[in-house]
């Protein structure tokens, strides 16, 4: 089936509006309600894990909510685990919206995988999502051992604006001098928060998931001021030279339709430049958000896996 029929599909068995076209200016709660329907998927044959427990984790002004995934095979820690961070342009999106993801990811890793639930826009503008993705990360490294991490195998990963919190931390924990992560794995990541409209985007690029207004109406909630959107926190794109010195090996999954693509591209050859190992799997004929759509894409349940592998070997939790 082809990506749009699959996309017709998708959407029209869920109920879902086209975001491309859909009111922005209709309520924050309708748009986190919608973007839900569209991302949430339901499937009767999601791979069995050893656990999943609800827990609370340290934020930077409170605790978050945070879900811990344990697959059959983890073992008893200290052991591999990856922090999660859900995507939404930091303004939708939640635990449940990428619970699949999480559970198919720890399941091809082999490795822990906890899901963190920052504080959203509009009602918490930049820079609450990255001081609370930090404080997470924090957390998992001084207090993951209770859920049997190994600090020294900790990854960062997430999709979107996930991806951007992922690729903060990296930097930023190399800023600050503290405990970096192991591994980054950085799904169709919004690495910088300026603008997509000089773009020429295809008709495929402009549809499901981000668009431009989307895209606008995601930063603008978030952002407040012009200057902010180059802060190198929102925006590790432009991030001075020498922040992209010494950071760990990343992976990146790109989608072929996907506004976002070249900029995923250019930080991976950043990084490149600065001697950090990278790789990257792109996916052709795949739109931005796609692994959210694993109840009616074969290839979005193969994708998760396939980037569970190479996270999975990163970390030593598989062969």
């Amino acid at each position: 089936m082809a990506i749009n029929d699959t996309l017709k599909s998708f959407m029209d068995k869920f109920k879902i509006p086209d975001f491309s076209t859909m009111d922005l200016k209709a309520s924050t709660e309708s748009l986190r309600l919608s973007f839900y329907r569209a991302s949430r998927s339901v499937e009767r044959d999601l791979p069995e894990l050893a656990e999943v427990s609800n827990l609370l984790v340290d934020g930077a002004e409170g605790s978050l909510k945070a879900r811990h995934y344990v697959p059959l095979a983890a073992g008893i820690g200290p052991a591999p685990a990856i922090i999660f961070f859900h995507g939404g342009g930091f303004a939708v999106g939640d635990l449940d919206t990428h619970d699949v993801v999480c559970r198919r990811l720890a399941a091809a890793s082999r490795c822990r995988v906890l899901s963190v639930d920052y504080r959203l826009a509009p009602e918490n503008k930049f820079p609450a999502a990255h001081d609370d993705a930090l404080a997470a990360w924090k957390w998992a490294v001084e207090q993951g051992q209770t859920l049997g991490f190994d600090p020294a195998r900790l990854a960062v990963a997430g999709d979107s604006a996930g991806g951007n919190l992922s690729a903060f931390i990296a930097q930023e924990t190399a800023r600050r001098g503290i405990t970096m992560p192991a591994f980054q794995l950085l799904l169709y990541p919004l690495v910088q928060f300026v603008d997509i409209r000089a773009k020429k985007l295809t008709f495929q690029e402009g549809g499901f998931f981000i668009s431009p207004n989307l895209f606008d109406y995601f930063r603008d909630s978030y952002i407040d001021t012009e200057a902010e959107r180059m802060d190198p926190r929102v925006s590790p794109l432009f991030a001075p030279d020498d922040d992209f010195k010494g950071l760990p090996p990343a992976h990146f999954v790109l989608c072929g339709w996907d506004p976002l693509k070249d900029e995923g591209k250019a930080f991976a050859s950043k990084l490149a430049a600065h001697g950090v190992p990278i790789t990257i799997r792109e996916h052709p004929g795949m739109v931005h958000g796609f692994m959210n759509m694993t109840a009616v894409s074969n290839p979005a349940r193969i994708a998760i896996h396939d980037a569970g592998l190479v996270v999975g070997k990163a970390l030593g939790a598989l062969d």
